[in-house]
């Protein structure tokens, strides 16, 4: 099955969800399509571009409190939303114009700093953050519009992903993992795509930190700028494949599925049980469920790009003999 089928028919399951479900079913179904988006998000810049981080909750943190303070003000949810993400947007644009200059740990140790240093703003801003208290927000009625609109962002990001993983921008994302020098010496402009990738990989997320204010009525900063939340977004997206299509929303399932599992049995320990199961998914399976999946055949190769590549590449007239001999004199 194609990943857009995928993705359809899983959208069609979670708009049932709120007629068909019970509150724990909705509850829970909030919780997975948050980490989905944010899983998404975080493999544009992570698993596509290659470089690690823990600052996306930076932009799910902005997001809430932009959209919190938005509403406390008299602006209705469906305008906040939209112009919290336009805050993650002019924070990412000099953010990844400045932290994207350094490569590897002291990108990922770089973002963290900035997140700390966002939280402690938002503590001691207390005047119109409210601090440690944080905000509370009126109570919606009916939080189905909410939960469309989730459902809506979430099948956003993974049609955008499964565009970008079968376009030529996408393979340009690859050449930069895999080796940015040689990508640039290609011609790919390395620090134009790798801003334009950070910037919209955090457009979501501030979208979704403001939907998450307005579906709990409360926002402050340990649940805006929660470390587990970042780290959990990071070992969905490595359990399930980074740099796949399928693999955040693989990863967010079964990531999901098993914490609740776990932590309705064993309260006192799911954490820690949970800890290693992820280690040794991590050790067993480095490349996530999705490419372990790909190898043994139960999925479908990705990158259908690089099998047009090829058919176009084997589509091409042989070389004429006086070109041939002129290319192996050139090897010689």
């Amino acid at each position: 099955m194609k990943p857009v089928a995928v993705f359809l028919l899983l959208g069609a399951a979670a708009l049932a969800v709120p007629f068909l479900g019970s509150e724990y079913a909705l509850s829970f179904t909030i919780q997975l399509l948050v980490f989905t988006i944010l899983a998404y998000s975080w493999n544009l810049i992570g698993g596509y571009a290659g470089y690690t981080h823990f600052g996306q909750v930076c932009f799910f943190g902005l997001g809430g409190y932009t959209g919190a303070l938005l509403i406390q003000n008299g602006m209705a949810w469906y305008f906040a939303v939209p112009l919290a993400a336009l805050a993650g947007i002019l924070l990412a644009i000099p953010l990844g114009t400045a932290m994207l200059r350094l490569k590897g740990p002291y990108f990922a140790i770089g973002m963290f700093g900035l997140t700390r240093v966002l939280e402690s703003f938002v503590l001691g801003f207390d005047s119109v953050t409210q601090g440690g208290t944080g905000l509370y927000l009126v109570p919606l009625g009916d939080l189905k519009p909410v939960y469309f609109a989730l459902v809506g962002l979430a099948l956003l990001v993974m049609l955008g992903t499964w565009r970008l993983d079968n376009s030529r921008l996408g393979l340009k994302l690859l050449a930069i993992r895999e080796d940015e020098q040689a990508a640039d010496a290609l011609g790919v402009r390395t620090t134009r795509l790798k801003i334009g990738t950070f910037v919209v990989s955090a457009i979501a997320p501030a979208a979704v930190g403001a939907l998450y204010a307005v579906y709990l009525g409360f926002i402050d900063p340990p649940t805006a700028f929660s470390p587990v939340m970042e780290l959990t977004t990071i070992a969905i997206v490595l359990l399930g494949g980074m740099g796949t299509v399928l693999g955040p929303l693989v990863g967010a399932i079964v990531l999901s599925v098993v914490n609740e599992l776990l932590w309705a049995r064993f309260p006192e320990y799911y954490l820690a049980i949970v800890g290693m199961l992820i280690l040794l998914a991590v050790l067993y399976m480095p490349r996530g469920i999705v490419n372990l999946a790909m190898k043994k055949g139960w999925l479908p190769a990705g990158r259908s790009m690089f099998r047009q590549l090829a058919r176009e590449d084997r589509a091409q007239p042989a070389p004429a003999p006086v070109v041939r001999d002129e290319v192996k004199r050139a090897e010689a």
